[in-house]
């Protein structure tokens, strides 16, 4: 088993969650990602974002809620989130995962709730993105944002480049005029369902985000890769796309360097910004993407 999988099998451990949860060394370290637990704090980073050009995207931590009631309490948590934002007149979307509103518990709950959200959404001029969990929830995710569309246009998805279904997806919500968000996926995913190799999920990301720049829809290109960044900028100018007709998207705390010299370049650029009490699961990811994150937490896992 490859260093990943394990660090992503460490994030379905109840046991070792609960200690690691606990640890003031993951507390720190988690703090590099995610900026705090609460709304306030979360908006705190999206005002320093803003104020040098970045948009943001706020996501509620607390995926795979199990009863009605948690869902319903996520759902209001979105609502209010998009309240604030509009009162303090910040540049800033929603980001959510439909297993926070209940997915697991009802479709119907969850389709209630997701309703409630992107309606509120609506009426103050926001947007929001659905976001995409493991390969178990990809149709059944994609379906529910498609119905959404037909009433609320103001509601886009997420797709994974490293699903071998991805190039299908694409054109299906490209048909409906559906805004993507392009990422290369961070879930532990068998091969036949998802391409092992790191050099076949690069190829598809490129020749799907090409697809998306000039497909006449705004949309996401969420990447830290250089590579595929230098890509995307050269399909763009060679095909005459302006920076107004996508956004690069960038996770917080990762490349801030980079999120502000693309700004300056005159490219749009949008931070997604996690916050709440369940970031273990969004930090094992994280840790699973560079190992030496993982090394610092065992070295400081327990100096108190």
């Amino acid at each position: 088993m490859s260093l990943r999988s394990t660090v992503l099998s460490i994030a379905q451990n109840s046991a070792v969650r609960g200690v690691v949860s606990d640890s003031k060394a993951a507390r720190r370290l988690s703090k590099r990602w995610v900026p705090g637990e609460t709304l306030d704090e979360a908006l705190g980073a999206v005002k320093e974002l803003n104020a040098a050009g970045i948009s943001g995207t706020l996501d509620h931590l607390g995926e795979n809620t199990a009863s009605e009631a948690e869902a319903r309490t996520a759902a209001q948590v979105y609502l209010d989130m998009l309240q604030t934002i509009t009162e303090r007149g910040l540049d800033c979307n929603v980001s959510l995962k439909l297993t926070a509103l209940g997915l697991d518990v009802s479709p119907d709950l969850c389709r209630e709730n997701l309703e409630a959200v992107v309606t509120r959404a609506a009426s103050l001029g926001n947007f929001v993105r659905v976001d995409m969990e493991g390969s178990g929830y990809t149709e059944r995710t994609l379906a529910m944002v498609r119905e959404m569309h037909v009433r609320h246009e103001n509601i886009g998805a997420v797709i994974q480049a490293y699903l071998r279904r991805s190039d299908s997806d694409v054109h299906a919500l490209l048909a409906e005029r559906i805004r993507i968000r392009l990422c290369k996926g961070a879930y532990q995913e068998p091969p036949d369902v998802a391409y092992p190799l790191k050099a076949d999920v690069d190829r598809n990301y490129i020749r799907l985000s090409q697809e998306l720049l000039t497909s006449g829809v705004y949309h996401g290109i969420a990447t830290h890769d250089m590579r595929m960044i230098r890509a995307v900028i050269d399909h763009a100018n060679r095909n005459r796309v302006p920076p107004s007709a996508f956004e690069f998207q960038m996770l917080y705390g990762i490349r801030r360097d980079l999120q502000r010299q693309l700004r300056a370049q005159g490219w749009s650029v949008r931070v997604y910004i996690p916050f709440g009490s369940h970031w273990f699961p969004y930090l094992t990811r994280r840790l699973a993407e560079r190992p030496a994150n993982l090394f610092f937490l065992v070295k400081n896992a327990f100096r108190g």
